[in-house]
């Protein structure tokens, strides 16, 4: 049953250009940020694990259009923060246009809304709109080196839980890294199966079944946070069931129909344990109750027919902050557009597979590592100087590092091929110069049953020798708004530790063959 505002609570009506000035700042906004947006609207079409995203504005209006009866009788008190977060938010679109990096611009857009909102109705009223204002956070992509890390570990421990799950039933299984070797089928734990596309869906379900949940707040943050151990399991007892499955029934169980239906499955599930939480949550305290009356929609106020309304102006902090949008989005759509230098280089096909007493024999990525990778050249070769002295020796090149196009840290790809990471530091390789400059690398000992390797990786980018993946990042945002450049290069090393050999005869290897192949980088990795 709806409710009715008390008389005390008088409807309000805007002043006559009320109406007009928010549709402009509304229409500023889209204007402004629709690179960062349809980029984002992009990824919610072309990726499965943020399919979701694209329900998220209609449900949060549909959560502001519950509290319409309230709004309509708050005064427009405004405030000068917001004023400041919708100037933020600007700075944050023009760094993001420069850099041509989108997830700036989109968290641009984010900000943007809250500060509007808080110009508007100031602090106190703009608390009512906490849910639906934080709900929008969850449309924006994660940046995309977090979502490799996240998502690298997500395999990683799937993989351990599933294949525990198989062993329950006495089947001889084998996992590196990954991969799931169950001697007539290898299970390949990847993207697909990692559960980000169950996680971030389950993760706005929860936020919204915890918004109507009316109890205590250390419950509903619970139900929010388990979403993530439940995905975790019920996504690894789906790889264990596809394994056991396989075991009995073939391959066809991994494949197809029958496996995209396993993922719904799963997410039904993973909802239904959800909702099986929260009525043993409302059991729990003291404000216990049946879970009926603890959860559900409720029915928006309406506001009362007969009361006159009451004249409602406009705030100064909102009218400032709507023409900062209108001269910025005029600027945006007006301005040239910006385009990304790639400089000159030469191509890997013409590195030369013989130097020095090094000699190189050539091999190729699979297609499903240059789909992930989208490189837009590279080259992997093993390097021999005699019987027994190899180095594999890897370069993958970008000419935009955006949108999903950037190196990846061997740090987050190595354990997912079955290697454990025993020692990782940095050093610097004696001797040896990079781009003009001493050469300093992450070296990394990594170890996989019996067998013992050696790496060394470093990103070359733009004149610059970076051992730390942040930095990475910081630079690559930093020299797109100076440069127009974002250009750069993962370069990697590796040598096997052999039988009688310690690490230290294998970091030989690595130094002399570094200082052959490294200034030899200069005509492929420039400046």
């Amino acid at each position: 049953m709806s409710t009715v505002l008390p008389a005390s609570a008088i409807p309000s009506r805007l002043v006559t250009y009320g109406w007009p000035l928010l549709a402009l700042a509304a229409v500023a906004l889209a204007a402004a940020m629709q690179s960062g947006s349809g980029h984002m609207v992009s990824i919610w079409l072309g990726r499965d694990e943020y399919s979701h995203a694209l329900l998220i504005p209609f449900v949060a209006a549909y959560l502001i259009w519950q509290q319409r009866a309230a709004l309509a009788s708050v005064v427009f008190q405004g405030s000068w923060l917001g004023a400041a977060l919708v100037m933020f938010g600007i700075a944050l679109q023009v760094a993001g246009t420069f850099a041509a990096l989108d997830v700036v611009q989109q968290y641009g857009l984010l900000i943007s809304i809250y500060g509007l909102v808080l110009a508007l109705l100031g602090l106190h009223s703009s608390a009512r709109l906490w849910a639906p204002l934080l709900m929008l956070a969850l449309m924006i992509p994660l940046p995309e080196f977090l979502l490799q890390n996240f998502s690298a570990q997500l395999q990683l421990i799937s993989s351990q839980i599933g294949v525990w799950f198989v062993r329950l039933f006495g089947i001889s299984v084998f996992v590196e890294g990954n991969v799931i070797d169950l001697g007539t089928y290898k299970l390949q734990v990847a993207e697909a199966c990692d559960g980000l596309r169950y996680l971030f869906p389950l993760m706005t379900l929860s936020f919204i079944m915890a918004y109507f949940f009316r109890v205590s707040m250390w419950k509903r943050v619970l139900l929010f946070l388990s979403s993530i151990p439940i995905t975790i399991l019920m996504n690894s007892l789906r790889i264990g069931t596809i394994g056991v499955m396989v075991e009995h029934w073939g391959v066809r169980m991994a494949e197809g129909f029958l496996h995209e239906f396993q993922g719904w499955a799963v997410f039904m599930v993973s909802a239904a344990l959800m909702l099986g939480e929260m009525m043993l949550l409302a059991k729990v305290g003291r404000d216990s109750r049946p879970w009926r009356e603890a959860f559900g929609l409720d029915a928006p106020a309406s506001v009362a027919a007969n009361a006159p309304p009451a004249r409602r102006s406009i705030p100064g902090s909102f009218i400032l902050s709507s023409v900062a949008m209108v001269l910025f989005a005029a600027a945006v759509m007006f301005a040239p557009q910006r385009t990304q230098a790639i400089p000159v280089r030469e191509q890997f096909i013409s590195f030369p597979n013989q130097f020095d007493a090094w000699t190189g024999k050539r091999d190729a990525l699979e297609r499903i590592y240059l789909d992930a990778l989208q490189l837009d050249d590279y080259i992997m070769a093993d390097y021999l100087r005699g019987p027994k002295d190899v180095v594999n020796f890897y370069v993958a090149w970008y000419d935009s590092q955006k949108a999903g196009q950037s190196a990846h840290s061997p740090r987050s790809c190595l354990p997912g091929g079955g290697w454990r990471i025993t020692q990782l530091d940095q050093r610097n390789v004696a001797g040896v110069t990079a781009a003009s400059q001493p050469l300093r690398v992450n070296r990394a000992v990594i170890e996989l049953g019996p067998s013992r390797q050696v790496v060394y990786y470093w990103f070359q980018q733009r004149g610059r020798i970076i051992t730390n993946e942040y930095m990475v990042k910081w630079y690559l945002f930093w020299d797109a708004f100076k440069q127009q450049r974002s250009d750069g290069a993962l370069v990697r090393l590796t040598s096997m530790v052999r039988a009688g050999e310690t690490p230290a005869d294998a970091d030989r290897r690595l130094t002399e063959f570094a200082a052959q192949v490294a200034p030899r980088l200069d005509r492929y990795v420039p400046d």
